[in-house]
């Protein structure tokens, strides 16, 4: 009778045991982005750049709900479109609900495109897609869907900001426009021509091209070209490989002005740039790092560095991104009902450990928040990038930019 009560009290036990680490679970995000080829380093970076995120700001925390913790799962599309598709197949047939990517707007459309098709087919399994970098305006206005949410600025808002800058800039009269032979690269051009046509009318475009991306070998043609022109400055937005390429290019071929970029930072370009760099790299971005704004931001990346001391926080924006789905999921009160998440997270006002503030507009699912012009140098940068003494620092601030910006997305809603 003794033995039969003790057994009985073991399998009570483990079934206590087992009932509290069933409520427990594991939310998986798929991360579709380069990890081999030319924009390698520029993936890997945001990869380790999003499992910190999801560690530090999450699992290190308790979870979600009943303790869920998030998991980054990878998925090398190398930069494909052709590849992510099949890439996010993989992933939805594995249970993934939420996927992340940014490196590619021509990626970021496919996608977009593929998860909108995949919920209207499978309304049992329906996937988010949180786009952390991928810019074209398209995204959220005519291709823009209940599914997608995009947490950086899009082109346009960048380009509003960085048109300002150049505007008031009395010593620009000329200006040489170059970018990435794809849909992004595009919107970057126009917004540039239609935006200092209107703030700056003096301001000639003494060029405006674009090269293939990812297979330029040597940018020295495209630079003698933009040296000839008389440029007083250049706008691209190019990243990884092209823009150190394109970058460096210009530099050692003897131009003098500001190189206005997008993504003219970390993964390896700003150890890369170095002294040549110094007072010619502008970037347009949402996030500070330099000077750290709060105690919090200076705690998590000194965290970061100490687990990837080559690495950089350079997209503040992975931290908003997981932050911001943990809010939502804790607010619908389930991961598993996408369309419970999505609705808390539409018109979300975070708080972001960078000081600042960011708000989901809810017609087009695009992230309004601070956009900042930061300048490459080693003058007072608390953080340095890629292991050099070299980063960027805060110049000019336009606060919750194009916040009154319209839109044509619209949202057809389950």
């Amino acid at each position: 009778m003794k033995n039969i009560t003790k057994l009985g009290a073991v399998s009570a036990l483990s079934l206590i045991i087992g009932a509290g680490s069933a409520f427990a679970d594991t939310i998986k995000i798929g991360f579709i982005d380069p990890l081999s080829g030319p924009f390698a380093s520029t993936g890997t970076n945001g990869l380790h750049q999003f499992e910190f995120a999801a560690d530090y700001m999450v699992n290190d925390k308790g979870g979600v709900l009943d303790g869920d913790t998030f998991e980054i799962v990878s998925f090398d599309n190398k930069t494909s479109p052709k590849e992510s598709l099949i890439q996010l197949q993989v992933a939805i047939d594995q249970g993934i609900r939420y996927i992340v990517q940014g490196n590619g707007s021509a990626v970021a459309l496919a996608l977009t495109e593929a998860v909108d098709k995949h919920n209207r087919r499978n309304p049992d399994s329906r996937v988010l897609f949180l786009n952390y970098a991928a810019v074209d305006p398209a995204l959220t206005n005519e291709q823009c869907n209940f599914w997608h949410f995009r947490f950086d600025a899009n082109a346009d808002m960048k380009m509003d900001a960085m048109s300002d800058v150049i505007a008031k800039d009395e010593s620009i009269k000329k200006v040489y426009v170059i970018g990435q032979d794809y849909s992004f690269g595009k919107a970057v051009a126009d917004a540039a021509v239609s935006m200092l046509g209107e703030k700056r009318p003096d301001i000639e475009i003494v060029g405006n091209e674009l090269h293939p991306i990812g297979k330029v070998k040597d940018f020295t043609p495209y630079s003698r070209k933009i040296v000839a022109s008389g440029a007083d400055a250049v706008i691209t937005g190019n990243w990884g490989a092209d823009m150190l390429g394109l970058g460096k290019s210009i530099i050692e071929n003897g131009f003098t002005g500001p190189i206005y970029t997008y993504y003219g930072a970390g993964s390896g370009m700003t150890g890369a740039f170095g002294e040549t760099g110094k007072g010619a790299i502008r970037l347009v971005s949402e996030g500070i790092v330099n000077p750290p704004p709060t105690e919090e931001a200076s705690a998590y990346y000194q965290a970061f560095q100490a687990k990837y001391p080559d690495g950089n926080i350079d997209q503040t924006r992975i931290s908003n991104t997981v932050g911001m789905l943990a809010e939502a999921i804790k607010a619908a009160g389930t991961a598993d009902d996408v369309v419970a998440v999505a609705t808390a997270l539409k018109g979300m006002e975070y708080q972001t450990i960078w000081g600042s503030k960011v708000m989901m507009r809810a017609e087009d699912h695009q992230a309004i928040q601070n956009i900042n012009i930061l300048n490459h140098t080693d003058e007072g940068v608390t953080f340095p990038f890629d292991g050099s003494t070299f980063g960027v620092v805060s110049e000019q601030t336009v606060e919750m930019a194009s916040a009154d910006a319209p839109t044509t997305c619209e949202m057809q809603r389950p």
